[in-house]
């Protein structure tokens, strides 16, 4: 298809089910002739902590230290750190972005969190008023692969840890829509630990079954109604 897709994937064990889904998505979309790129962050032992180290060279005011204003600056002079532009570049060629993690504390690995935290600065990602729909990446697809401790009753509605979908809220919405990403439906696997060896299969066939038709999926809605209603 000519499609480019960014696996960023969070998980120490290539035989978790995490890399499983993984190799999965390298596989399907390889033999659909997308090109697939994989950011293997602990393998990489990518760093997670926004720091003063991201700016090459001088600081815009060294006066006081802002985060946000000196990676906007850096980012129009050219002066990211290395790490930081390799990630965008992949960013920016990929036509679908698929997070593979398993949730932790309701969110993503501290990884993967500050992966997002360093890589989509302003300017790059999103610019006020360009964000939402009109935010920088519109025109790029997001799909959020996960695996969950809890079961699917845990994570229902009237459940103890309420619907999933508040969960994805900060991710999906509050992230990726925010750069203007139009997001796809999350794939979930629910508490791969505790269920069967057939269990676990059926999730690794449905997972490449879904993948072979991607490309043709709608971006859910991503509006708060989707997410409470």
């Amino acid at each position: 298809s000519g499609k480019k897709v960014l696996i960023v994937y969070a998980h120490q064990e290539p035989k978790s089910l995490n890399g499983s889904l993984k190799r999965i998505a390298v596989e399907e979309l390889s033999k659909q002739g997308c090109s697939v790129t994989v950011s293997d962050l602990y393998a990489m032992q990518f760093e997670p902590r926004a720091t003063r180290n991201d700016i090459v060279g001088c600081l815009y005011n060294s006066e006081e230290f802002n985060y946000g204003v000196e990676v906007y600056e850096a980012y129009k002079r050219g002066d990211l750190s290395s790490d930081v532009i390799e990630e965008q570049k992949k960013v920016q060629e990929a036509d679908l972005l698929i997070f593979q993690f398993p949730l932790y504390w309701f969110s993503m690995p501290a990884i993967m969190k500050g992966w997002m935290d360093r890589v989509l600065v302003q300017g790059f990602a999103h610019e006020f008023p360009n964000c939402y729909d009109s935010g920088l990446l519109k025109n790029k697809l997001a799909l959020f692969s996960l695996t969950t401790g809890g079961t699917r009753e845990m994570y229902a509605k009237g459940g103890m840890s309420g619907d999933i979908r508040y969960l994805l809220w900060p991710m999906q919405h509050g992230i990726m829509h925010f750069c203007g990403v139009r997001v796809l439906a999350p794939n979930i696997c629910f508490a791969p630990e505790y269920v069967s060896e057939e269990k676990r299969k059926e999730m690794l066939i449905t997972w490449a079954k879904r993948l072979k038709t991607v490309w043709k999926e709608e971006p859910i809605d991503c509006s708060p109604k989707w997410y409470f209603k």
